[in-house]
């Protein structure tokens, strides 16, 4: 029991990927909606930051767990995502859709695996983030919004 309120203090460990994946969806739809905040920008090159900004997340992460083999591999894997970010600027939107996707997959990974080991509820939270942004990605290029 807490000391404030005779409560029992909250269990995290269950809470938290319910939570993770609400407010994943939040700021999934927050970011779908970022070209509009940056209107003067290609929409290409607004999604691509926003891509590669996520990915750079992990190696705070990665350097807050320590192991030089966590930072090594995190490292590279946002330098990838940078690169696939890069080339969609100019490329064909469906890249942004696979960066995107693809990092979702890799927030799979990192759930099931626990890579990260100061990550707990991150990999749930980006991953909803991941995949709610390229699905709206999927529906704008369907629709035929201009990328550039």
């Amino acid at each position: 029991m807490s000391a404030l309120a005779g409560t029992a203090p909250l269990n995290h460990q269950h809470s938290s990927p319910r939570a993770a994946k609400v407010w994943g969806v939040v700021a999934g739809l927050a970011q779908a909606a970022t070209p509009l905040l940056f209107w003067w920008l290609p929409t290409a090159t607004v999604y691509a930051l926003g891509a590669v900004g996520i990915a750079f997340v992990y190696i705070g992460f990665a350097v807050a767990d320590g192991r030089a083999k966590v930072i090594a591999v995190e490292s590279g894997v946002a330098m990838g995502f940078t690169v696939l970010a890069a080339v969609a600027i100019t490329g064909r939107p469906w890249l942004l859709v696979a960066a995107l996707g693809g990092h979702g997959l890799k927030d799979l990974w990192q759930h099931r695996t626990r890579f990260v080991s100061t990550t707990r509820w991150w990999p749930s939270f980006c991953m909803t983030v991941d995949f709610v942004v390229a699905a709206i990605l999927v529906v704008e290029i369907a629709a035929g919004l201009h990328f550039r």
